[in-house]
Formats: C-alpha cells, structure tokens, sequence
C-alpha cells in the first residue's frame, strides 16, 4: 500500500503542475495590436486618421476641452465611432477610461499643426505655409517613447506623418484662438493606431520639443534668447469593455 501511495503521489504532483502550467497558457491575455505604418486601417491611412483628428480636435469647444488640465474632464464625453482620439495637457499627467471593446484608439503622442485661423508662429496662409510650419516644429521633436502594457515601442520614429492640407470648422472661441470659423491647416507629428482586447490596459509616453538659442520661430523674428523644451507626459489607464 505504502508503495502505491509513493507512486501514485509524484504522478498526481506532475498531473497538477501540467494542469496549471496549461490554464496558465491559456490564460494568458491578448496582445495589444499597434496598427503596422504603412497599413490601410478602416478605409483610410495614418496620415488620413491624422487629418480626422486634427478636425475632431479643432471642431471641440474651449470649454471642456481635452488639452485643458481639469480634473473633473470626462475623455469619453466627445467621443463616438470606430475609432477614438487622445489629446491631452502636457501633463505629466494620468486619465483613466472606459471604452468599448472592438473600438480602436488614436493615440497623439507629440503632433503640431498650423494653420489659416491661428497667430504666428503657427499662421499659414497657403498649403505650402502651413506645412513648411508644421515640418518646422515636428523637425524639433527630439525624443519620443512609449509603452503599452509594460512593452516598449521600439520603432516609434516609424510613427511621425504629416497630412494632405485639410479644412477644419472651429467654434468662437476655440482651443487655440479666440476667433473661429472655417480655415485649412497641415499637420505633422507622432501618432499610434491601437486596438486592445478586452482588460485593464496602460500606456505611458514621453515626448519632447527642443528649440535652440538663436532660432527663430515661422514668421516671427525675434530670435530665441536661450534653448528651451516643451515636453509632453502622459499615463493613460483604459479599461476595454464593461468595467
């Protein structure tokens, strides 16, 4: 009998390390799906998705909005569709959200725009204008990082594109004047298309732009007096799906 006991119990320990190395595996939660650069995401290109929330930014009203640091901000609010976007304070700051499970999400990491509605340097009158402005100030963003999920996003530089010249309506006031009305703009700058499954997800990033002393802003001229950076820090916690 003793003999049994003494077979039948390392047989049972390997049994229950199998079983919980299998339900371990099987366990183990889905990777978060960076849309690849180069790829047609929903019909349109990151450059196109760069447009659109460029529009959707520019169109919110200054009351509430994204890029202001309140507390009492609900991200969700002036959302809607297939696809969501961030944009936030430079922080370093943390939002928590809720968002529907299948639903992607546009991350803006460190962008610019200029455009025909705002004051120098960020003014463009013509398409030309706007994106010599626009390359002018994403050409000075010196340091860019990520993680999702506690993985680091090795090829974000892959990640910076400018947009066609495209319209925007602006309410008076608007996030970035005190006039609105219809105007055009280009945009450049470092975003990530993201699709998470279901579960607690974070994403951290750092970006920051670095001007030098002696350089003058588009049409401006005044030179800089010394070097300054204008960083940009954000962690973001999204619970995909009924919380």
């Amino acid at each position: 009998m003793n003999t049994l006991i003494k077979t039948i119990r390392p047989m049972l320990l390997i049994a229950a390390l199998l079983g919980a190395a299998t339900s371990a595996i099987a366990e183990k939660p889905k990777a978060v799906t960076i849309v690849p650069p180069d790829a047609i995401f929903r019909g349109k290109t990151y450059s196109e998705w760069a447009a659109k929330f460029w529009q959707w930014m520019m169109a919110l009203p200054r009351e509430g909005h994204p890029v202001i640091d309140d507390p009492n901000f609900d991200f969700t609010a002036a959302q809607s569709g297939p696809v969501w976007y961030w944009a936030a304070p430079d922080g370093p700051l943390t939002r928590s959200f809720t968002m529907p499970e299948g639903t992607a999400f546009f991350l803006s990491i460190r962008d610019v725009e200029t455009s025909s509605l705002e004051p120098a340097p960020f003014f463009g009158a013509t398409e030309a204008e706007q994106r010599a402005g626009a390359n002018w100030f994403a050409d000075h963003i010196n340091r860019v990082e990520c993680t999702i999920d506690g993985v680091n996003v090795d090829n974000i530089r892959d990640f910076r594109f400018e947009t066609a010249q495209f319209e925007f309506t602006a309410p008076t006031p608007w996030i970035f004047a005190d006039v609105g009305g219809r105007g055009t703009a280009v945009g450049d700058g470092y975003f990530l298309m993201l699709l998470f499954p279901k579960g607690k997800h974070t994403v951290t990033y750092f970006a920051n732009f670095h001007f030098e002393a002696g350089e003058v802003f588009p049409g401006t001229t005044d030179p800089l007096t010394e070097p300054f950076d204008l960083p940009h820090q954000a962690t973001i916690e999204i619970t995909v799906g009924k919380d």
